[in-house]
């Protein structure tokens, strides 16, 4: 399956199925709507500032991949009988083999395991892409983040920095 076709169902800590799926271009509303919900401590972790509109040319970014050097999936619950994008993960390749790893997860949908769902899906991907390495920058009282890498069940090697955590992930 390619990276652009991607879908597969998981159950959640709770018993209910997540879709995780590749990004699509008519998810743009979707993907605004979960940041609208993400509180700003979540964002502030996943942009390291304080980040709560982005301009057209940002969105068009984040939207508009071509699944080669720049993957990005999506969480996908029902909710009232409708397909709600609760989190978000992509990968932007920086260097030949290796690529930055990033995620969200709206606040109401954190702590079922969505992050961790994402990340092995991806880092499935990036591995099949003939990726390497996933590299990420945490801040220090990103805790979830740190447990989902370590729950990865890939190889890691964490540096500190005075204001995050490296993380490289090994794929190989």
């Amino acid at each position: 399956m390619q990276a652009r076709d991607y879908s597969a169902t998981e159950t959640l800590r709770n018993g209910r199925p997540v879709e995780i799926r590749a990004l699509r271009p008519e998810d743009r509303a979707g993907l605004l709507a979960a940041v609208g919900r993400t509180s700003d401590q979540s964002l502030y972790r996943r942009f390291f500032g304080f980040k709560r509109g982005f301009t057209d040319q940002e969105v068009d970014f984040y939207v508009n991949i071509d699944f080669v050097g720049h993957v990005a999936l999506v969480a996908v619950l029902q909710e009232d009988g409708l397909p709600v994008i609760v989190g978000g993960s992509r990968y932007i390749v920086v260097q030949s083999g290796q690529a930055e790893v990033a995620f969200a997860v709206d606040d109401a949908h954190q702590g079922q395991g969505i992050g961790t769902a994402m990340m092995r899906h991806l880092g499935t991907i990036a591995h099949n892409a003939g990726l390497k390495e996933l590299v990420a920058d945490v801040l220090p009282e990103n805790t979830a983040m740190l447990k989902i890498f370590k729950a990865s069940g890939l190889g890691s090697r964490t540096g500190r920095q005075p204001d995050a955590a490296h993380v490289v992930l090994l794929l190989s």
